[in-house]
């Protein structure tokens, strides 16, 4: 490939080559190295093959405009966004300006969330191979835009290509912009340094460029003194050819100390007209033709800018012929003239958003109606989805209020939340912990309880949470509904029940008569409701259903997630799950990772104890996978993979997790990491046969749970295990302990894992006292038929294996093998390879030989044989005159009467009792 990239040929084909391959591209070197002129090359060449180029070219200016360069970059799929969630709508809508502004604010997080979706329905358009997004000059890029792009760019490489441009004095020492260099991206980017051009290259760009062919002297000299920079190169040749005469061999050239100085020399000898009209262009936003003529500025004054390449004029648009001029132009304006110029500014422009941004830089002292228009401009931002602009405004706003007013109290904390907002927590940390030195009364309180929730989101220590929170009511006036606030936001700190639960009563009653609070009402119903049980009260449903009714359609992230765990521990967990997608899809929707990584958390949990183990490790597969992206606490997606491991028989990998979660745990001091990882290590310890270390484990776990007050700890079912645990280990006084513990928990809130775990504890306790289990065996027996097959199947078939143990003990051999071959073909269906293995080896203990096909039904039959010589199920379906679905049922019960698990082990038994029979 080759074009007007003068010397860079080799370097554009190597660009080239991996973009085609998916592999993103960053195009570094100092200022005027040539990277633009890099770009455009490539972006010719991606124009010729049919691709879809979205591209955007930020400049400093730019900068400080929320939205702009990704208003450029996405404006050619505009009409793609009609297609698009409601919420990502609303939030494209502001960044294109194609609607009103929104009732609420956009969460920033939903424009990213919006931007990857637009991306990728535009990677399916099959009008275009390949879809390149380019930026050029990423570090110009504002930040909401940086953001956004950044979301969506490490989410769909290498679906699409990516090629972006930074200046670098030492290219490869920064971080990429972007993000490029991190993750699975960073293995893929391909980083390409733009160094000096030679003499050959320089001479035809001079020539190109000033329309002249210097002397080969004279252009080793200029090449020299440029250090090869192609810009800084063509400025020294344009003063040389300034000057009356060509530098004689020996005589020094035009004094350059920097591409700076050689520009502020051009600005100079402009006239004073055009010098005027260069300056206000480059300290405006976007600077056209129409905006400064209100300032003043005729048309006719660039000409002169223009004939010397320092700006271009397109239509109404002006605009400067390389960044470096515009910063360069900037740099040189007085002090007391660029406060001038920003005032004029202001003035004269029609967008009130400019106007803001004008008044901002140009007074220091105060000006309240300045002030409200900046805080206005500020609130409209943040409700675009710019928190961080916003934070600015408001800052300013609050700047150039009275210290005294109470504007000045609800801007300053309207930037700390601003900052909360776009998960800039150091910078939330400092604002909110200033905000609170210097206020007092209520908005000290309020500026804690801000600070309270940075250290809760940015994943503090709880401590930091809730001694916030505490010194914030301290400063609220008593029985206020900032109060119920404060202690709604406390009921969730506080891990232990009966004080979450006193908080959470507390902000009920403060908030009930509140309209403009009732998303928080309806989590305080929610968390009184959850520490209620946990504190060992009974259930009050009704407080729940209230809740319900009142959050509407978006929960309140203080407590979404309690109906799910609720319904959970109660093993509903069609509800729970059905609720947890809900609030999946709308986080996804919002762009919103956090919450995304906590539901796929939750979800991962429901499934494990509802027994779909595939879905279960796909939800804690993408929450680790969100959680090394967005670098939240990985404790829970870890403790999930463990007890994954552990029930599908992969113990060395578990034991490993329970241990460096247990390390962790003690190194923090964090009793919610020490309850999670010692239930893993015990059941880990017990499905390996290390009966006393189990029990130790779930000895550890019980105190652990009563220091804490927490009389019923809806998440953790562990007496059963214990109890298992401590018979093995021969300690039956706390065996005993444990069953009346697990009854205790029973009485007072019946559940399916409780019905079924105090029916097997009983079984096994019989047995190690030497006391006749029939009765307790008899009770099992109606505890799994009083329990659905689909709810807990893990549990059931654990009763099923205590069971045939309790048969073969009382030499009911029969009706041990058919309990332990039923709970392996159940375990086989789990994917439980350890317990599956461990019931045949105790049915392989009961003697006999595998039930002979003929106490098969008819049906199961015809289906056996089939199924043995190799028939599909549809196949099967189609010879019977039956369905699938009644072929699938069919197989299901001749595996649990035959002991198998496979049609290959089925096929070995049917050839077996034929040949017997």
């Amino acid at each position: 490939m080759s074009g007007a990239a003068v010397g860079r040929d080799v370097l554009v084909d190597r660009a080239w080559r991996s973009l085609d391959d998916g592999r993103p591209v960053l195009v570094e070197g100092p200022a005027g190295i040539g990277k633009t002129v890099v770009h455009r090359e490539l972006l010719g060449a991606a124009r010729r093959a049919g691709w879809l180029v979205l591209g955007c070219a930020p400049t400093e200016a730019e900068s400080a405009l929320p939205f702009a360069a990704l208003a450029d970059l996405l404006a050619p799929l505009a009409d793609r966004v009609p297609e698009l969630p409601a919420p990502q709508r609303a939030a494209l809508a502001g960044v294109l300006l194609t609607g009103d502004a929104p009732g609420q604010p956009i969460d920033e997080r939903t424009v990213g969330a919006a931007t990857r979706c637009l991306l990728e329905a535009a990677t399916a358009d099959p009008a275009a191979p390949r879809l390149l997004v380019a930026v050029d000059d990423a570090p110009w890029l504002d930040p909401p835009s940086e953001r956004a792009l950044r979301f969506a760019v490490r989410r769909l490489v290498p679906r699409i290509a990516v090629l972006v441009t930074a200046r670098a004095d030492r290219p490869g020492s920064d971080p990429a912009p972007l993000g490029l260099d991190h993750g699975a991206t960073g293995a893929r980017l391909d980083r390409i340094p733009l160094g000096p051009l030679g003499v050959g290259a320089l001479h035809h760009v001079l020539r190109i460029e000033t329309g002249t062919a210097l002397p080969r002297p004279l252009l080793v000299r200029i090449a020299a003194e440029a250090g090869g920079n192609p810009l800084l190169a063509i400025e020294l040749a344009r003063a040389v050819l300034r000057l009356p005469q060509l530098p004689a061999p020996g005589a020094d050239l035009p004094a350059a100390p920097s591409l700076r100085q050689l520009v502020a020399d051009r600005v100079a000898a402009l006239p004073p007209d055009t010098r005027h009209a260069v300056r206000l262009a480059a300290l405006s936003g976007v600077p056209t033709l129409a905006g400064l003529a209100r300032a003043g500025v005729p048309a006719a004054a660039f000409d002169a800018a223009e004939e010397a390449g320092l700006v271009a004029v397109r239509g109404d648009a002006i605009g400067f012929a390389h960044p470096v001029y515009a910063a360069a132009v900037r740099a040189d304006v007085p002090p007391g003239v660029r406060g001038r110029l920003h005032r004029l500014l202001a003035d004269t422009t029609a967008d009130p958003d400019e106007r803001a941004r004008q008044l901002a830089r140009c007074l220091t002292g105060p000006d309240p109606a300045a002030a409200a228009e900046i805080a206005a401009a500020a609130a409209r931002q943040r409700s675009r989805g710019a928190p961080e602009t916003a934070a600015g405004l408001y800052d300013s706003a609050a700047r150039l209020a009275s210290p005294a007013s109470a504007e000045h109290v609800r801007w300053r904390l309207a930037a700390a939340a601003c900052r909360t907002d776009c998960g800039d927590y150091s910078a939330a940390r400092a604002a909110a912990d200033r905000a609170a030195e210097e206020l007092t009364g209520p908005a000290s309180a309020e500026a804690l309880l801000l600070r309270a929730v940075v250290a809760w989101s940015a994943d503090e220590p709880a401590e930091a949470a809730w001694t916030a929170a505490e010194a914030a009511l301290a400063s609220a006036p008593a029985g206020s509904t900032l109060a119920g606030r404060i202690h709604a936001h406390l009921s969730l700190f506080r891990d232990a029940p009966d004080t979450a639960r006193r908080h959470a009563e507390a902000a009920v009653a403060l908030l009930a008569d509140s309209p403009d609070d009732q998303p928080v009402h309806a989590a305080a119903l929610l968390l009184l409701f959850f520490n209620a049980v946990r504190a060992g009260r009974p259930a009050r449903t009704e407080l729940l259903a209230r809740a319900l009714e009142l959050e509407g359609a978006e929960p309140s992230w203080l407590a979404g997630t309690v109906p799910a765990i609720w319904w959970r521990s109660v093993d509903e967990h069609g509800r729970a799950r059905d609720r947890l997608h809900r609030m999946l899809a709308r986080a996804v929707a919002r762009g919103d990772e956090p919450s995304q990584h906590e539901l796929l958390c939750h979800l991962g949990e429901t499934e494990l104890l509802a027994g779909r183990w595939i879905d279960a490790a796909a939800h804690i597969a993408a929450a680790r996978e969100l959680g090394e992206q967005y670098g939240t606490d990985s404790a829970g997606e870890h403790w999930l993979e463990g007890l994954l491991l552990a029930h599908r028989g992969r113990l060395p990998e578990a034991d490993r997790i329970a241990a460096e979660g247990l390390r962790r745990a003690a190194e923090l001091d964090d009793r919610w990491r020490r309850r999670i990882y010692a239930q893993l290590a015990g059941f880990v310890a017990l499905s390996a046969g290390r009966m006393p270390e189990a029990a130790r484990h779930y000895g550890e776990l019980a105190v652990t749970v009563d220091e804490l007050g927490l009389v019923e700890p809806l998440a953790q079912r562990f007496e059963p295990d214990w109890l298992e645990a401590c018979v093995g280990a021969g300690d039956l006084a706390t065996a005993e302990a444990a069953l009346d513990r697990l009854a205790t928990r029973h009485r007072r809130l019946p559940r399916p894992w409780t019905t079924l775990g105090l029916a097997r504890s009983r079984v096994l306790l019989a047995g190690a006292l030497g006391r006749d289990p029939s009765g307790a065996l008899a009770e099992l027996a109606a505890a799994r038929a009083a329990v659905p097959a689909d709810v807990l199947p893990l549990d059931r078939a654990r009763c099923l294996l205590v069971a045939g143990v309790a048969y073969r003990r009382l030499r009911r051999r029969r009706d041990a093998r058919e309990a332990l071959t039923a709970a392996a073909g159940e375990f086989d269906a789990l994917g439980a390879a350890a317990l599956a293995a461990r019931a045949r080896a105790e049915a392989d203990r009961t003697g006999g030989r595998p039930p002979a096909p003929r106490q098969l039904t008819g049906t199961e039959l015809e289906v056996a044989r089939l199924a043995a010589a190799g028939r599909t199920n549809r196949v099967i379906a189609d010879t019977l005159f039956i369905s699938p679905k009644t072929v699938e049922a069919n197989l299901a019960r001749v595996y649990r009467k035959l002991g198998v698990a496979s049609r290959a082990e089925l096929g070995a038994v049917m050839a077996r009792a034929d040949v017997e029979g």
